[in-house]
């Protein structure tokens, strides 16, 4: 309620010379965008202020859903087993080298499949995504997720490299069908208050992933001598992860529906409103192309984040060349550098909610992603296992932290282009960047050590710090929100006509766009 001082019926109207009874009578909303005059005119009856009296959009009734929580609960399931499934042959690639009788590259490219497999397939799917919806492209990546577990359920044998391997890709389908999402489900479930958080909480479902993906494969597949118990060791972590995939599969259908009836921001009504007919594809994939400031962070986020995946893949030949026969102990490493950025995922998801600082979140958290890995870099070969731990959470927490920020910034710099098109081009550049930096790691890790490895990565750190520092933040849906609000509030104070010599309050629900005059 905002208490109005009281005003002469002349001074009030003064500034609207000519509109009376006709202009300014009371009306009901009965749908959005509608008004219609009550029956009746007492005096002491309620007034609602009519909205379309002057030139200005209308505001679209909003609402927020409880079914949110189980669908962001559900999916950061599904992206956890999709994870877990990329990193449980890389944390114990030495066991792996020794069962298949492969070399180190082979088995990194078991992990590095994922990124390979993202980058021809990201185009279509994001079409399919605009095209079909966020439903069917999640049911789709789940059931590729499903079918890639149960594939390696058969693979538990040294001659059967080939199919693990085709497991492996069919499980990295899936992964198209995840990374955009969490970005796309915040936007169009959660209202503008949340939606950080909900996208931090999207993702943290990945980095939960992979921190079981650290932890669990070297306790499930101890690195014993005899063959045959070294099969039955992985076939039985196969057939868990198998087992989760279905269930969660089921889960996905029962639980996921494509968008709520009503929208839960001002800004995702305005985008609904835009006529398909004026929606291309193709014509949006080049406007994010042509937009400088998102593409600057393309190129920046998947520095960050293809630094990531190398130092995740590689974990293992790291720890094992300084602290050999500790290949439990990487996997716990891994597991530190994880739940830190899980922790700080989530913070800074509430953070960017409360503050909508988003460049400046964004650079300071990556200059520290620089710094955490320099410390790392240094640190690594000092001989004590529990400042690797220190240093390691130190990383993780800023570097995965940094995950969600790029997503919800991009969002910000591209709205009203469909949050799954603008994350699928981050994540295509994560990719890309990660192929690259975990075949270069690994060479100069071969040739030079793992600090020449290390530094190799802090320089790709401190340039995409560099070009974050340079990115226009020009926050379009923030500003669409804050637009909607603005006109909400002045309508309000411009149409409402007080009474002579009467005071009344004013009563404003921005969210349904009805403005009330009480006396």
């Amino acid at each position: 309620m905002i208490p109005q001082d009281e005003h002469s019926h002349d001074e009030w109207i003064g500034g609207f010379d000519g509109a009376r009874d006709n202009d300014f009578s009371p009306k009901r909303r009965t749908s959005l965008g509608e008004y219609h005059r009550p029956l009746g005119d007492s005096s002491e009856s309620l007034e609602t202020c009519d909205l379309d009296t002057i030139q200005l959009f209308p505001l679209f009734e909003t609402k927020l859903y409880k079914r949110r929580w189980l669908m962001l609960l559900v999916f950061s399931a599904y992206s956890m087993s999709n994870a877990f499934m990329w990193l449980q042959y890389g944390i114990i690639s030495d066991i792996f080298v020794r069962f298949y009788g492969v070399d180190t590259l082979a088995i990194d490219w078991l992990s590095m499949i994922y990124f390979l497999a993202y980058v021809p397939l990201i185009l279509p799917v994001m079409w399919l995504l605009d095209v079909r919806g966020m439903r069917d492209v999640v049911v789709v990546g789940s059931a590729f997720n499903c079918i890639g577990a149960w594939i390696k359920t058969s693979t538990a044998d040294p001659a059967m490299f080939a199919m693990t391997f085709l497991g492996q890709f069919v499980c990295s389908v899936a992964t198209v069908h995840i990374l955009g999402i969490p970005s796309r489900l915040a936007s169009l479930w959660f209202g503008p208050q949340e939606v950080s958080t909900a996208c931090a909480i999207g993702v943290l479902g990945n980095q939960l992933g992979i921190a079981i993906g650290f932890l669990l494969p070297p306790i499930l597949v101890p690195n014993v001598d005899d063959m045959d118990e070294l099969a039955h060791h992985i076939r039985i972590m196969f057939y868990i992860s198998a087992g989760v995939a279905t269930l969660i599969f089921v889960l996905v259908i029962i639980v996921f529906q494509e968008k709520p009836e009503i929208p839960p921001t001002q800004a995702q009504a305005q985008a609904r409103n835009i006529p398909s007919n004026e929606y291309s594809y193709t014509a949006s994939i080049l406007r994010l192309l042509r937009n400088k400031p998102f593409m600057l962070l393309v190129v920046s986020y998947g520095l960050n984040v293809g630094c990531f995946y190398a130092v995740s893949t590689l974990l293992n030949r790291m720890i094992i060349e300084h602290y050999p026969g500790e290949e439990v102990n990487a996997g716990r490493i891994g597991l530190t550098i994880v739940v830190a950025g899980m922790v700080g995922s989530l913070l800074c998801g509430i953070w960017l909610d409360k503050t909508k600082t988003y460049k400046q979140t964004t650079l300071a958290v990556y200059l520290l992603s620089l710094i955490g890995m320099l410390v790392y870099a240094f640190t690594l070969n000092l001989g004590h296992l529990w400042v690797v731990f220190v240093t390691s959470g130190l990383l993780g927490f800023f570097m995965t932290g940094y995950l969600p920020l790029g997503f919800e910034f991009a969002v910000e710099l591209t709205y009203p282009e469909s949050e799954g098109t603008s994350s699928g081009l981050l994540n295509c550049s994560a990719q890309i960047f990660g192929i690259i930096f975990t075949i270069s790691q690994g060479k100069i890790i071969d040739r030079w050590g793992t600090f020449a490895g290390n530094i190799f990565l802090c320089i790709f750190l401190l340039i995409g710090t560099g070009m974050t520092a340079l990115i226009k933040s020009d926050l379009r849906r923030q500003n669409a929100n804050q637009l909607a609000e603005t006109r909400a509030v002045s309508v309000s104070t411009s149409v409402c006509v007080l009474r002579k010599s009467q005071r009344w309050d004013l009563d404003i629900s921005v969210e349904k766009g009805l403005v009330k005059c009480r006396p």
